[in-house]
């Protein structure tokens, strides 16, 4: 039988034990949304606000040895203050010249007196008409171009530097432009260039498509002159294209070009690369950070050979693009070409006594 007499005594207790249901998620709630809100402004995107810039900029175009013209910035500094060696900063995959965050860094770099040219190769953007070749259009970019040919552009801007006074280069290969001018350095040996930049490029070895099927397709389109068809690459969470020409491109990617630093092999590009190299992560890269850092400065000891010297360095709060910290990376490129690339003599026995 029911006790009618306690029911409203239980439904109080039943009340109160609501109200302190409610307390605690409400106080739950409150808590996460603080965390949230902190979290948010710690890993907020950095706020973006592109100047003009204080120096001149000039827009220069460069014709590779295929006829291939590709677009590029000049940011330089005034003459009294310029240095003696220009920096070419290579784009990564799918964007170009013009990306906010190169901007800013090549202005960064102007007003430390060093004249920069932020190019493009013909893999800007993910897709772009080339050139022309006997009244057919060569396309170029993420999906269409050949990667291997980049060394081609690289060559003529580095022409272009020394139609503007400059017999010295520095190649900056931000993302996936670090392969390109890995692979330019590696095969040319190019004099004029005094120093490479790996900016959160790839430093773990690269495996080249085994996809046996697509490995076929792409063979049998290049043979019949359709390498510009696509193909899709399966297993991706999104829609994921690349041309037959430029899977089959990476397909025949040399062995030093895929392990560049000999992690898992002796065959290294940097084996055959002397001029100092500088290398950096930002703090919140997704691509790399101090353990990738740690496999460039352990070259040394994994290869018999490879840069006179190796300078690591990380960007404070910066992610893949340096997203409100372009001026960081122009202080770290700076500092480093003082003291490594174009150190300052040091003073005679004579001049110490004047």
């Amino acid at each position: 039988m029911v006790d009618l007499c306690r029911l409203p005594v239980d439904n109080q207790r039943m009340t109160h034990a609501r109200r302190g249901i409610a307390g605690t998620m409400l106080m739950v709630l409150l808590v996460g949304a603080l965390a949230a809100a902190l979290a948010w402004q710690t890993f907020k995107p950095r706020p973006l606000a592109v100047e003009p810039g204080k120096f001149p900029e000039v827009l220069v175009h460069a014709r590779a040895d295929d006829g291939v013209i590709n677009g590029g910035a000049v940011f330089m500094p005034p003459k009294s203050a310029a240095r003696p060696v220009a920096v070419i900063w290579v784009h990564g995959w799918g964007t170009n010249f013009y990306d906010p965050a190169y901007a800013r860094i090549g202005r960064a770099l102007a007003e430390r007196g060093v004249t920069t040219m932020s190019i493009n190769t013909r893999m800007h953007d993910l897709g772009t008409s080339a050139t022309n070749v006997s009244g057919r259009r060569v396309r170029g970019g993420g999906y269409w171009g050949v990667t291997s040919e980049q060394s081609r552009d690289i060559a003529a801007w580095i022409e272009i530097a020394a139609e503007h006074g400059f017999s010295r280069v520095v190649l900056v290969g931000h993302s996936a432009g670090w392969p390109a001018v890995a692979a330019y350095q590696a095969s040319s040996h190019d004099s004029r260039v005094v120093g490479l930049v790996l900016a959160s490029g790839p430093v773990q070895p690269l495996h080249p498509p085994d996809d046996a099927a697509l490995i076929k397709q792409a063979t049998e389109l290049v043979a019949a002159g359709k390498g510009d068809d696509l193909l899709r690459i399966p297993g991706r969470s999104f829609p994921s294209f690349i041309s037959a020409a430029t899977y089959l491109d990476q397909v025949h990617t040399p062995p030093a070009l895929l392990d560049i630093f000999g992690v898992s092999s002796t065959d290294a590009a940097i084996a055959s690369i002397t001029c100092p190299l500088l290398a950096f992560f930002g703090t919140r890269d997704d691509v790399g950070g101090n353990a990738d850092l740690a496999v460039v400065k352990a070259t040394s000891r994994r290869l018999e050979s490879g840069p006179s010297r190796i300078t690591t360095a990380t960007i404070a709060r910066g992610d893949h693009m340096y997203s409100g910290e372009e001026a960081q990376v122009a202080q770290v490129i700076a500092d480093w070409l003082d003291r490594v690339v174009t150190p300052s003599p040091a003073p005679t026995a004579t001049n110490q006594n004047r």
